[in-house]
């Protein structure tokens, strides 16, 4: 489901003619150095190409064209070796529709303090040369990341990294297609939205199927190919020895049967994320717990209930995190640990979908009631998460523009065991509290349904919104609640007069 070094970014360097050509032979070998060193940092999770030097308005034109063009070109990191007038990147920036990070730094790490001298000064001018690129970025409201430092610095690589897997992240989303089995669970408001607007903003598009179309598909899969994929689970999970007995055995037999049928669907017709309800789930005998849980650990986006903009930050954030250590799962905020005397916690779960990569353990394969739906017992995964630093995040509709909604967590091991919890579970504390996070992510109008991960942060988030120009919103340890009120009046004010 990933790629890694297929797609690049391009390195662009801005000089002009005013110093010669032996300058600008210097400036060209200098960012070539810098874009291999880029490239061969195992920090860095796409390909870096040097592509240019510009010099002339025709040629940062030509090459933010080019850039537009390249289906596997994700984005630009410019640098101004040399002072770049300004005036000549107007042309280009305005033209240019992928992202863009400006690397402020300069080839040499220190000042040759013996010999330095004109020739020296006049080669190496990033110090005022990017203050003047800056300068033109702001002019034109353009959206772009900063990252400061010299460009062998683990920090510098660790911020060119994050905006990197977020410029891919958007680029991939620009042909992610989201599957709907079924509608939205009925009288929900949170999980509807504009599905044009968020095509506009984010680039996926949403397609609507009735359960029937999935059921057929479902009962066309073998008895072979079910049988083995069942002994796929009984060699991946643990499983009980009583569920091998004739009537649950059949059950875990028809969630193999969902699962490839789920698998092939979305395969044939080129989705890589869906949403299911159990409000409707007719002519399925259950509700797809184990096959959701599994296409989500192969890095399917997932939101339950027809929460299709779940679904697809799902995708995203498991884009964005693709090669990192943690996972990401669909999660919702199900219930709360209020101690007298302690610490509050919120216990996160759903149904059945929650993606076995957020767990440290080997899951177990179980048969429980649902207790809603009317269907027979489902099939799910059950585990605990794996402690330490996370985040939740969900992307809400406020009808003519979007925000996204970040709280930093602390993953912790229960202090008891839930022997009677059949689903997968997750316990965190929210940054900075439970009583500022919650009152703050629902003054926030944040959603149920959440993102739930250990490997995306807030800055990969962060640069995520920037890119894709929507108000990103962060609640953590910082946080009080009458500075986010008053956050959120002025992003009103400010996002109304775009």
């Amino acid at each position: 489901m990933y790629s890694d070094k297929i797609h690049e970014v391009w390195l662009v360097t801005g000089s002009q003619h005013l110093y010669g050509p032996k300058t600008l032979e210097q400036v060209a070998a200098n960012s070539q150095q810098i874009a291999q060193s880029l490239d061969n940092s195992p920090a860095i999770s796409v390909r870096v190409v040097f592509k240019a030097v510009v010099k002339t308005p025709s040629e940062i034109l030509q090459i933010c064209r080019e850039a537009n063009n390249a289906e596997n070109c994700i984005g630009l990191i410019c640098w101004m070796h040399t002072f770049s007038p300004a005036k000549m990147w107007i042309g280009g920036l305005q033209t240019l529709t992928k992202p863009f990070l400006h690397l402020h730094t300069q080839f040499n790490r220190e000042i040759p303090w013996d010999a330095i001298d004109m020739d020296f000064m006049n080669l190496n001018q990033a110090a005022h040369g990017d203050r003047e690129f800056g300068f033109i970025g702001t002019r034109l409201e353009l959206r772009r990341k900063v990252v400061v430092g010299h460009w062998q610095d683990a920090e510098v690589l660790r911020q060119v990294d994050v905006w990197c897997r977020a410029a891919l992240t958007h680029n991939e989303m620009q042909t992610t297609k989201v599957a709907r089995f079924g509608d939205n669970m009925r009288d929900v408001a949170v999980t509807e939205g504009n599905k044009v607007s968020a095509q506009i903003t984010f680039g996926y598009s949403v397609y609507g199927y009735g359960v029937g179309d999935l059921v057929k598909v479902v009962n066309e899969m073998s008895d072979g190919d079910v049988d083995s994929l069942v002994s796929r689970y009984m060699d991946e999970y643990k499983v009980a020895g009583h569920l091998k007995e004739t009537r649950e055995y059949s059950q875990i037999r028809e969630a193999a049967r969902i699962e490839l049928g789920m698998r092939t669907f979305l395969e044939d017709g080129g989705f890589t994320a869906f949403t299911t309800t159990f409000e409707d789930l007719n002519g399925l005998t259950q509700l797809p717990g184990l096959a959701c849980q599994r296409l989500m650990n192969d890095g399917y986006g997932f939101g339950a209930e027809g929460d299709w903009k779940t679904a697809a930050l799902v995708r995203a954030m498991k884009i964005m995190s693709g090669g990192m250590k943690g996972g990401t799962s669909f999660m919702e905020d199900y219930t709360y640990h209020l101690p007298e005397n302690g610490t509050d916690m919120v216990l996160g779960a759903h149904m059945l979908e929650v993606c076995p990569s957020i767990s440290t353990q080997t899951p177990k394969l179980e048969i429980h009631p649902l207790g809603i739906g009317g269907k027979a017992d489902p099939v799910r995964l059950v585990f605990d998460a794996a402690a330490g630093a996370a985040l939740n995040a969900t992307v809400v509709d406020l009808g003519k523009r979007y925000r996204m909604l970040i709280n930093e967590v602390d993953g912790v091991v229960p202090e008891k065991r839930l022997p009677n919890l059949p689903v997968a579970q997750a316990l965190w504390i929210p940054r900075p509290n439970l009583k500022v996070s919650a009152a703050s992510w629902i003054y926030g109008g944040g959603a149920h349904h959440t993102v739930f991960s250990q490997a995306v942060t807030t800055e990969h988030l962060q640069d995520y919104c920037e890119i894709a120009g929507i108000e990103c919103c962060v609640i953590d340890k910082n946080t009080d609640v009458a500075s986010f009120k008053e956050k959120l009046r002025y992003n009103h004010l400010f996002y109304s007069l775009l």
